[in-house]
C-alpha cells in the first residue's frame, strides 16, 4: 500500500467551468431554448395494463418482469395470443442486455485504459436510479422496484427503477386507401398502440435508455438511447486550427476534448418461437440474369434480370455468426421447423436491425479487443446452456477473452433444430460534436423481432377499428 512511482507527464490548462454544469438551477432562469405545448394522455376507459405481481398483462401478450443487479431488467416468458386459433404461443423464453463495451479510442499513457465492461465491472442493476414522473415516464406509466442483493447479501430495493406504459405516438399499425371504385373511396387505417418497458441505467458518466417495446402485431423492439456526459481530457487547444496531430477527439470547448469512443451493447436473447427446437436461417438475396430458360428459374419474356433467395440453415456456432454489414445475409431467421402454417411454411421470426449496426476496429491482439472479441459480429447464436449469460464471461473485470461468447462459440456445437440463443450487439462509433457538450442530447439505436410466417395472416385483421360509427362498441383506444 505504498507509492512506488510517480511521473507527471503532461501539464495541460484546466478548462473553465463557466456554462458546463447542466442542473437547471444553474442553468436559468430565464430559460431561453425551446417550448413545447404540454401534452395530455387521456385513457377514458382506464389502463389497458394488467399487473400481477410481476407478470404483465396487455393487448395481446403476457410476459414476466425480473430485475437482476448485473443485467438490470430481465423479460421472460413472453408469449403473444394467436386471434385465430385462439391460444397463447412462446416467443421468448428469457431476454436480457448482457453486457455494455466501451473502448475509448485515445492510446497515451493517461488514457489508454479508459475501457468499460458496464454490466460485468460495475452492474447495470446496480446503476438503475429511480426514474422522474412525467419526464423518464408519460403520466400514465405505472412503475416497478428492483431488488438485488449487494456485498454484504443485504437486500436492496431499487425504487421505482422500472416503468411500464401505453404508447400513442400518433404512429399507424395498418392501413390501405382504394380509389380505384368509380364514386367511393375506401379507406381502413388501425393506429399503433404499444406497450413499453423501460429502465434507465446510469452507469458512471453516460445515461442509458432501455425500451423493450411489444406491438400487437406481435412485434418486440428493443431500443438503447443514450445521453449523458462525454469522457473528455483536458488540452492545451483553444482551436482547431491548432492541432497538427491525432487528438483522438474533437475539440469541443477551450481546452477541452471529447475523446473517441464505441458503445457495443449486447443482448442475450433466448428465444422460444413456439416452442424449444429452433433453428436458424439465413435468406441471401442473389441477382440472377433471365436465360429464359425456364429449367434455370427464367422465362421467355423480355425481362433480362431478377433476383431470388437462397436459403440456407445453419448447423453449427460457425454458420450462427454474422457481420450484418458485410454484405451478406438480407434477412435472418428463427423458425420452428417441427410447426407449420397451414399453406406449409416454417414460423418464425426475423431479426430486423435498425440502426446502430457498427462492429469493433480494433486489432484482435489488443487487450480490450481480447475481453470482448465477440465484438467484431453483431449476431452469435448459441445452443442454450445455463452458465453462459454474460457475454464477457462471468467475471468480466479480469477477463482474458478466455471465458467469452467468442469463446464458448469456438466449440462449434450444433445449433439447428436445438434450444438456441441469439446475442445481438448494437453498436455506435461516437465521434462526439459540439452539440454533445456539456450534456450530449439523445441518440437511439434499436432491433425489432417481428413474426415471419408465424400467424396465419396479418393477426390485426379482426381489430376494431376506431371511431366508426357502424361499431358503436369499439373499445379500441385512439
Amino acid at each position: 500500500m505504498a507509492v512506488v512511482g510517480y511521473r507527471d507527464r503532461v501539464v495541460s490548462p484546466v478548462p473553465k467551468a463557466e456554462g458546463t454544469d447542466y442542473r437547471a438551477a444553474e442553468v436559468g432562469p430565464p430559460f431561453t431554448g425551446p417550448v413545447t405545448a404540454p401534452g395530455v394522455v387521456v385513457q377514458p376507459e382506464g389502463s389497458g395494463v394488467k399487473i400481477d405481481g410481476r407478470v404483465v398483462r396487455w393487448a395481446n401478450w403476457e410476459f414476466h418482469v425480473g430485475f437482476d443487479i448485473r443485467a438490470s431488467t430481465v423479460i421472460s416468458m413472453a408469449s403473444v395470443h394467436d386471434g385465430d386459433a385462439g391460444t397463447w404461443r412462446q416467443v421468448l423464453y428469457r431476454g436480457f442486455v448482457s453486457e455494455i463495451f466501451v473502448p475509448y479510442m485515445d492510446p497515451e499513457e493517461e488514457w489508454y485504459f479508459h475501457v468499460f465492461m458496464d454490466a460485468g465491472d460495475y452492474g447495470l442493476g446496480a446503476s438503475a436510479f429511480p426514474l422522474q414522473p412525467g419526464a423518464d415516464c408519460p403520466a400514465n406509466a405505472v412503475y416497478m422496484d428492483g431488488f438485488y442483493a449487494n456485498a454484504d447479501g443485504q437486500p436492496v430495493k431499487a425504487e421505482n427503477a422500472i416503468c411500464v406504459f401505453e404508447r400513442y405516438a400518433g404512429d399507424v399499425a395498418w392501413r390501405h386507401t382504394e380509389a380505384a371504385f368509380p364514386g367511393q373511396l375506401v379507406t381502413e387505417v388501425r393506429p399503433d398502440v404499444t406497450l413499453v418497458v423501460r429502465t434507465v441505467v446510469s452507469a458512471g458518466n453516460y445515461d442509458y435508455t432501455f425500451d423493450w417495446e411489444f406491438k400487437t402485431a406481435g412485434s418486440i423492439k428493443c431500443v438503447v438511447s443514450l445521453s449523458g456526459i462525454l469522457e473528455m481530457k483536458a488540452t492545451s487547444y483553444t482551436h482547431v486550427d491548432q492541432i497538427k496531430e491525432d487528438a483522438h477527439g474533437t475539440l469541443l470547448a477551450a481546452n477541452t476534448v471529447g475523446v473517441y469512443h464505441d458503445h457495443f451493447v449486447t443482448y442475450h436473447l433466448d428465444l422460444d418461437v413456439d416452442g424449444t427446437e429452433n433453428s436458424f436461417v439465413k435468406n441471401t438475396v442473389v441477382p440472377r440474369r433471365n436465360t429464359g430458360d425456364p429449367a434455370t428459374g427464367g422465362a421467355d419474356t423480355p425481362r433480362r434480370s431478377y433476383w431470388t433467395v437462397r436459403r440456407e440453415v445453419a448447423e453449427t456456432e460457425a454458420d450462427g455468426q454474422v457481420n450484418i454489414n458485410s454484405g451478406g445475409p438480407a434477412d435472418l431467421l428463427f423458425v420452428n421447423p417441427s410447426k407449420k402454417t397451414s399453406v406449409g411454411n416454417e414460423v418464425g421470426y426475423r431479426l430486423i436491425p435498425a440502426g446502430a449496426t457498427a462492429s469493433s476496429l480494433l486489432s484482435d491482439d489488443d487487450y480490450p479487443q481480447r475481453r470482448a472479441s465477440y465484438s467484431k459480429k453483431q449476431v452469435w447464436v448459441t445452443p442454450y446452456d445455463k452458465s453462459e449469460k454474460w457475454a464477457s464471461g462471468l467475471y468480466a473485470e479480469q477477463g482474458t477473452g478466455d471465458d467469452n461468447l467468442a469463446a464458448w462459440s469456438r466449440r462449434n456445437r450444433r445449433i439447428k433444430e436445438e434450444d438456441i440463443v441469439l446475442w445481438y450487439t448494437l453498436g455506435v462509433h461516437h465521434l462526439p460534436y459540439q452539440e454533445d457538450f456539456p450534456v450530449m442530447p439523445t441518440v437511439s439505436g434499436a432491433f425489432e423481432l417481428r413474426p415471419s410466417n408465424f400467424f396465419e395472416r396479418n393477426p390485426l385483421m379482426r381489430m376494431k377499428p376506431p371511431g366508426n360509427p357502424n361499431f358503436p362498441n369499439c373499445s379500441c383506444h385512439i
